[in-house]
């Protein structure tokens, strides 16, 4: 702009020249270019990136939108197939324990079949012995420790115990 302030002053003649060059040099006139000169540049810039963010806003706001789709269509699907995986892998686990009981009691049908497992378990469980045995019976001395504690209660009639039966079932709950 200052070059089109020199090119006006040249034609006008030199009478007036005193009064222009004064106004050209003057700080307010200098200003006042110098504020053009910004107001432009920064109108220019903003056109520009307006135009510019317009386009990237309309293209972003696209790219959400199909991302945003495709995320909704996905998720149920991908939730349904997470949940399946871990019903697999409990149905697996739970072949896995019933192969272990069924293989553990085919191993007890084939000790059972056996006659010396089957007597050592009668003798062993039932307290049973052959002919021309004698049979011992070991008694805990805790146990009948216990059993003298409950002796007082037979001296009592059975409704008192049957009472007392009912009182501790009470006392129990609570």
């Amino acid at each position: 702009m200052s070059g089109d302030v020199r090119a006006y002053d040249r034609g006008t003649g030199g009478g007036d020249m005193a009064v222009k060059d004064r106004d050209r040099f003057s700080t307010a006139t200098r200003i006042r270019l110098i504020g053009e000169q910004t107001a432009a540049r920064v109108y220019r810039s903003q056109t520009k990136r307006q135009a510019r963010r317009s386009r990237l806003t309309g293209r972003a706001a696209l790219l959400a939108l199909v991302v945003c789709s495709l995320i909704v269509a996905l998720a149920y699907p991908m939730r349904q197939y997470v949940s399946q995986r871990a019903d697999i892998a409990d149905l697996q686990q739970e072949k896995d324990e019933t192969r272990r009981r069924v293989e553990h009691l085919r191993d007890m049908k084939a000790r059972w079949q056996d006659d010396a497992y089957a007597e050592q378990q009668v003798r062993t469980r039932l307290h049973y012995v052959m002919p021309g045995e004698t049979g011992y019976v070991m008694i805990d001395p805790d146990a009948a420790e216990q059993s003298r504690a409950d002796r007082g209660s037979a001296d009592r009639p059975w409704y008192a115990n049957v009472w007392d039966g009912v009182d501790k079932s009470d006392a129990a709950e609570r």
